[in-house]
């Protein structure tokens, strides 16, 4: 596959990540200007790099650091993470020719359905993840649990206490569940 060819289809698969997966289902505009900054970043490195004497490793570990600083300066969700990474795999394989040449679309192609399926909003779409402060100090897991579950209108399936307060009378805690029904009772129905 020539250059000209291995750079439009990455420019094709990140279009398609970031206007057709990623913003329609997250409706994060900043991300988008990273996403695509990122993937033409790798694109032009990796090109460059695979014409070049230099070593890729040193390319590959310039953009490693990079993304690293990237990802601690604010916070990410998993999926943006996701997304962010197969940028930075698509402008890879779209800077770096492979033989033999149906490789590189096949992998673009396996990362965007990777996406697709494991991002999309009917996989399991009724499983949440919350952190939530609640006005109480629970010490029983127990009671915290039937809590929730009342809360939320849910089925706990996971929970870890971040911190309990018994001073200020508030637990802290990160949780994962399933609504059952339609979800949350109505605001006048919920207690404490």
């Amino acid at each position: 596959m020539s250059t000209g060819a291995l750079v439009a289809a990455d420019l094709i698969a990140v279009s398609i990540l970031a206007f057709a997966l990623y913003f329609p289902r997250h409706r994060r505009r900043d991300m988008i200007v990273a996403i695509l900054c990122i993937n033409i970043g790798v694109l032009a490195v990796a090109t460059t790099l695979a014409q070049s004497t230099v070593s890729a490793g040193l390319g590959l570990g310039l953009f490693g650091v990079l993304s690293i600083i990237r990802l601690r300066s604010q916070e990410l969700d998993q999926e943006e993470v996701a997304y962010y990474f197969s940028a930075l795999a698509l402008g890879l394989l779209g800077g770096i020719q492979v033989e033999p040449a149906w490789v590189t679309p096949v992998l673009m192609a396996a990362l965007l359905a990777a996406l697709f399926v494991g991002d999309h909003p009917r996989l399991f779409s009724r499983t949440r993840t919350q952190t939530v402060t609640l006005g109480a100090a629970y010490t029983s897991e127990v009671q915290l649990t039937e809590r929730l579950e009342e809360m939320l209108g849910c089925r706990v399936r996971r929970l870890k206490v971040r911190q309990i307060n018994l001073v200020n009378d508030t637990t802290v805690v990160d949780v994962r569940y399933e609504l059952v029904g339609d979800g949350p009772p109505p605001r006048a129905q919920r207690t404490g």
